[in-house]
C-alpha cells in the first residue's frame, strides 16, 4: 500500500481498474439480488399460508451463475463482459439476439471507477481508502436498487452499518461514541418524520429501509453527520425529483425512492462534512 501512495502514476489506474471490476459487479447485485428476495418472499408465503408447493425454479445467484444476456439467455463470453469496453464495442446489444443492453451497465461501471479513485486520493491506498471504498460500493448497489424497485434491502443496509461501527471500533474515521450515537439518530430522526406523518394522514411518507440507511450512514459519518445528511439529501431530492416529475409529467403523489438521495448527501458528508461546516460557519458569521 505504501508503495502505491508513494507511486500515484500506479496507484490511480489500479483504482481506476478495481473500479471498473466492481461497478460490473455492482450491476450483477443490482439486477440479482432484488429478484432472489422475491423469490424468497413467494416461497415463504406459501409455506406461512399453507398454500399448494409450486415448483418455481430459483434465479440466478449473485457469485455462482455466469453473466448472461436477459432477453435470450445465452452465456456471456469473457469478452464480452469486460466494463465499458464491451458495451461499447457491441454498440449497446446483444451479440446473439441483438436486444437492447441498458445503459445502466456502463454508467454503474464509470460511475464507480469514479468514486474509487476518489477514494483512493482522499484517504489513500491503506484501510481508510479500502473502507472508503467499501462503503462506496454498498451506496451504489442500494441506489440502483431503490431507483429500479423502491427497495433498500436489509442484506445491505445492516452489515453497512455494523460495518462502520466496527470500522469506529479502530477509530478508523470516527470515534465509537459518536458512531454509535450517529446510528441511533439516523435511525431515529427518519423513524419520527415517518410516525408523525402516519398519525396525521394516514399514509407512510417512506418506507423503513430509509431509516436503516440513515442509521448505517450515521455509523459511518457520526452524530455531526445526521443533520447536514438529512438537509443536503432533502435540498438534492426536491431539485432533481421536481425534474423528474416534470420531465415525466406525473404529480407530486408518485412516489419517489429517498434512498439515493440519502446516499449521495451521505457519501458527500462523509468525504467533506467538516469542511461544508466550517464554510457554513464562516459564510453565516458564526465563525
Amino acid at each position: 500500500m505504501a508503495f502505491l501512495d508513494q507511486n500515484p502514476a500506479i496507484g490511480f489506474p489500479a483504482a481506476a481498474g478495481l473500479g471498473l471490476l466492481l461497478g460490473s459487479f455492482l450491476n450483477v447485485v443490482i439486477l440479482r439480488l432484488p429478484r432472489k428476495m422475491e423469490w424468497r418472499w413467494r416461497r415463504d408465503a406459501r409455506e406461512v399460508l399453507e398454500l399448494p408447493d409450486v415448483y418455481e425454479p430459483p434465479p440466478p445467484g449473485i457469485v455462482v451463475e455466469p453473466s448472461h444476456c436477459p432477453h435470450c439467455k445465452a452465456r456471456l463470453s469473457w469478452y464480452e463482459n469486460i466494463p465499458v469496453f464491451s458495451w461499447l464495442a457491441l454498440r449497446g446489444k446483444c451479440r446473439h439476439c441483438h436486444a437492447p443492453i441498458s445503459v445502466q451497465y456502463p454508467l454503474v461501471e464509470l460511475l464507480t471507477c469514479l468514486l474509487t479513485v476518489v477514494c483512493v486520493w482522499r484517504f489513500g491506498f491503506g484501510w481508510q481508502g479500502f473502507g472508503a471504498i467499501l462503503l462506496t460500493c454498498f451506496l451504489i448497489a442500494l441506489s440502483g436498487i431503490d431507483l429500479r424497485t423502491q427497495l433498500l434491502p436489509d442484506q445491505l443496509t445492516l452489515p453497512l452499518l455494523w460495518l462502520g461501527l466496527i470500522a469506529s471500533m479502530e477509530k478508523l474515521y470516527i470515534a465509537p461514541k459518536p458512531a454509535v450515537l450517529g446510528a441511533i439518530a439516523g435511525y431515529v430522526s427518519l423513524w419520527s418524520v415517518w410516525w408523525l406523518f402516519k398519525q396525521l394522514t394516514g399514509k407512510e411518507g417512506m418506507g423503513h429501509g430509509d431509516f436503516k440507511l440513515l442509521a448505517a450512514i450515521g455509523a459511518w459519518a457520526g452524530l455531526n453527520g445526521i443533520l447536514p445528511t438529512i438537509l443536503l439529501s432533502s435540498l438534492v431530492g426536491a431539485v432533481i425529483g421536481s425534474i423528474w416529475l416534470a420531465a415525466k409529467g406525473r404529480d407530486r403523489a408518485t412516489p419517489i425512492p429517498f434512498g439515493p438521495y440519502l446516499a449521495i448527501a451521505g457519501w458527500i458528508v462523509f468525504f467533506w462534512g467538516d469542511k461544508l461546516l466550517d464554510a457554513y460557519m464562516r459564510v453565516s458569521g458564526l465563525r
